[in-house]
């Protein structure tokens, strides 16, 4: 993941997300280790794409998140929804 993630970056990321999932690929580990901030736009994204991950019968799951970083996906309830490992 991007240092930071927000809107520059989210198209980006969906554009990727997409081909691997035409590629054959379905469940995603994002690494969010180098990431210090996340904006709603990227939010989003991950959202979206995860939504996409499981009809084609995978997930995503996240890892290395920073405590701002969590702390954003705590208040958002994402966490309800991610497998943060």
């Amino acid at each position: 993941m991007p240092e930071l993630f927000s809107v520059e970056e989210a198209g980006h990321f969906r554009e990727e997300v997409r081909n691997y999932i035409l590629g054959g690929h379905s469940s995603f580990l994002l690494d969010f280790g180098t990431c210090r901030f996340i904006d709603s736009t990227g939010l989003g994204v991950i959202v979206s794409s995860y939504k996409k991950c499981v009809e084609t019968g995978g997930t995503i799951r996240l890892t290395g998140m920073n405590d701002n970083v969590r702390k954003i996906f705590e208040l958002t309830r994402l966490t309800h929804v991610f497998e943060i490992i």
